[in-house]
Order: structure tokens, then sequence, then C-alpha cells
């Protein structure tokens, strides 16, 4: 068995001095600082911050009535789109890169469509220009989901600000966290004001949300170290894999209530003081992703999943794979996710395929989602975290060359 418990995804860990409870509390303008835009909009979350921009849209078209998202993508997705009283659409992913198809996209588009949500999964850089072509040709606004994503840049400029509006997620293992919160930006500001009035109109103070929040944060700082890892990951992973409920284990299994409150003034202070170590964090993972991903291509059946777009600068909170086949894939987590290697999944199925989040599809059951399934079918994600030394990496390596074999 592996030493220790590594994380899944290489959240920013926090420091004391991070926690108190005095200082400057604006954390929204020294993000748009950070990222180079004119400004940007808390929400209490990324789901939230969906939210605010699809009921937005909606108010603005309010004869448009359906929103195309990947069909590989987070089940919250399609509980915000049902939510906002839309209907949801997938589009099925290219054969060879992690991101929609064309073809499908605009095959889909109709006058019918409000927005298509081009995903940056899990750091990488999907291309957003073919999403707003095919959203520009049935006059349709294009959202990006970046909530994976915050740091990551296309030809100098943040992703989430190619389309019409663009949203991050400052939840556990996104970068900088504040344990759950939110991040919208839109270029044209007529359309930065409808997104202010909509929070306005739609999201209020909640003590009691704030005060949990607050102390899942107190509890992502003590325990988001490797002392910690066992009992706030390891263990309730290891209890879900006993069950055989990948589902769990990924921590796909959402219920259909979504919080909407505004995002705590203590839990901006905290958020402020990290984001200025966010930028060398990301540094340190982008170098220790690419010498990785240099010896994890060099094995046979193993495609290290890059981004899309030619030229793109992503994050790396974790490094995609996709294996030769499922059983490959299968084989493997059975052996060793649990095991503490950083070993996940991104999400464990294609929408339709859970059954649980049948009632939020309608008409997106319907669509085809062939390509989706089999990566949703050979994916498997390894931790980025800098916890994880040279040492354990070579010893993962050289289980990789055997999948189906346990470490000794």
């Amino acid at each position: 068995m592996a030493e220790r418990v590594l994380p899944p995804t290489a959240g920013l860990p926090l420091r004391a001095a991070d926690l108190l409870p005095w200082g400057d509390a604006d954390l929204a303008t020294a993000l748009a600082q950070w990222l180079g835009v004119p400004a940007v909009q808390l929400e209490c979350s990324g789901t939230s911050a969906l939210m605010v921009a699809l009921q937005t849209l909606r108010r603005l078209a309010p004869g448009r009535s359906e929103v195309i998202a990947p069909a590989y993508t987070c089940p919250l997705v399609a509980l915000a789109v049902a939510h906002c009283g839309l209907q949801l659409r997938l589009c099925d992913l290219h054969p060879d890169t992690l991101d929609m198809d064309p073809a499908r996209l605009r095959a889909l588009c109709s006058e019918r469509t409000l927005a298509v949500l081009p995903t940056h999964l899990c750091g990488r850089v999907a291309d957003v220009a073919a999403a707003v072509d095919c959203a520009r040709a049935v006059g349709a606004w294009v959202v990006e989901d970046a909530a994976q994503a915050l740091g990551a840049r296309l030809r100098g400029e943040p992703v989430g600000w190619q389309g019409d509006v663009g949203f991050y997620s400052l939840a556990v293992g996104k970068g900088l966290t504040t344990f759950e919160g939110g991040v919208l930006l839109a270029r044209d500001p007529a359309l930065r004001e409808a997104l202010r009035e909509t929070h306005a109109a739609s999201v209020r103070q909640d003590r009691g949300w704030e005060l949990r929040r607050s102390l899942e944060l107190l509890g992502y700082a003590a325990l988001y170290r490797p002392a910690g890892l066992d009992l706030a990951y390891g263990r309730p992973l290891r209890d879900a894999l006993s069950r055989s409920d990948w589902v769990q284990a990924a921590g796909d299994d959402f219920d259909d209530g979504i919080p909407r409150h505004e995002l705590g003034a203590w839990r901006r202070r905290v958020g402020r003081r990290a984001l200025a170590r966010l930028a060398d964090f990301q540094q340190r993972l982008q170098r220790q992703a690419r010498e990785r991903g240099a010896w994890l291509s060099a094995i046979d059946g193993i495609e290290v999943v890059g981004d899309t777009v030619p030229g793109a600068q992503g994050v790396w909170p974790v490094l995609l794979l996709r294996l030769r086949d499922a059983a490959t894939r299968d084989a493997l987590l059975r052996a060793q996710w649990g095991r503490g290697w950083g070993l996940s999944l991104p999400f464990v199925h294609v929408l339709p395929d859970y059954g649980r989040y049948d009632h939020v599809l309608g008409l997106a059951r319907q669509d085809v989602v062939d390509q989706g399934r089999d990566w949703a079918r050979r994916l498997v994600a390894v931790g980025n975290s800098l916890w994880f030394d040279d040492a354990r990496f070579e010893a993962l390596l050289s289980l990789l060359e055997r999948p189906h074999a346990a470490p000794g």
C-alpha cells in the first residue's frame, strides 16, 4: 500500500495568516486585476454562477429554452439548467479531443438554443471559437464553463473571456478556494450589468449557509495537508469503494438542492490573501505536469490529454489520461483507486448513464453520446499535487505499465 494519501486534485493549501478575521475583503477587485479584466462578480458557487448567467440570458431572450453542454460534464450542470426552467441538450464529444464535436454541435443548435456551454474540463482549454461560430449562427450566447480552469489562458487572455459569459469555481480542489465560491465575468458592460441585476434579484444573505461554509473552510485549512488527507479524503473514499459506489467515490452524488447566498466577508478575505500565491503555485504545477506528462505519454496505451487549442496555457490540477480501453481503465481503478496514488475520475459517466439524474434531462436522454461514453469509460485522472514526490511518481509509472497489478 502507498505510504500516504494523495489528493485527487491539486488545490492551493491555506496558511494560518490567510484565516485572520480582518483585512481587505475585496476579492472581486483583486481577481479582476489578477485576470486582467474590468470586473468580476462573486457568487456562492460555480453552480450558482451558472444559474445567474442562464437566468440573465433567459430574461434577455425569453423565447429560447435550450442549453447545449458536452455529454461528459458535471451533473451539477444538468441540475442548474433544470432549476432555471430550461431544457438541457447534450453534444457528443469529438473522437480525438475532449471537447464538443463541432458537427454535432451545429446539428443541435437551433432557434430554441439559448446558450452553448464549452467546457474547460480539468483545466484543459476547449475550442471556444468553434462554439461561438455555432452559437452565433442561430443567435445564441456562449457561456464558458471554466469551473476548473481559473488561471488558464488563450492568446494572453483568460479563459472565460472568449465567449459572452464565463464562470469559475472556487470550490475545494479548484486551485484558489473559499471552500465553495463562484466567479462570473462578461466582456460586454451591458451584460455585466444584467448579471448584477439578476444577482440582486435572486441571491440573499443566509447566515446558516455562510456559517457552514466558514466551518468547512476552516476544516480545509486544517486537513488539506499530508497529515490530514486520510481523515478528510482517504477514509470516505475507501468506504465508498468498499461498497463499489464509484459515483460517491468520485463525488458525483449530488442532490437537487442548490444553495444561493452571498459569499461572506471572512471567506472573501481568505481568498484575497491566498490569491497572492496562486500564480506561483500554478506555474509549479505546470512545470511538474509537463515533465510527468512526457513520461506518462511514453507508456504504451496511455494518451495524456492536452488542450484542444494549440498554444493555449491550461492549468493542471490533475493529469488526464485516456487508456487503451475500458477494461484496462476499470482494472486499474479496481486495483488501485483508494490506495493513495492520487487516482480518480473526473466524472464516472456521461450524464444519461447515471440514472439518478434522468428526472432533469428530459430530451437530453435521447441525444447521441457514443463518443462521450467512450471517453468516460477510458479516462482516469492522476493528481498533480506538489506532495506527489518523484519517488512515488516513479512507482506509479511502474504501476501503470502493469495496470492489473497492485503495489507490493
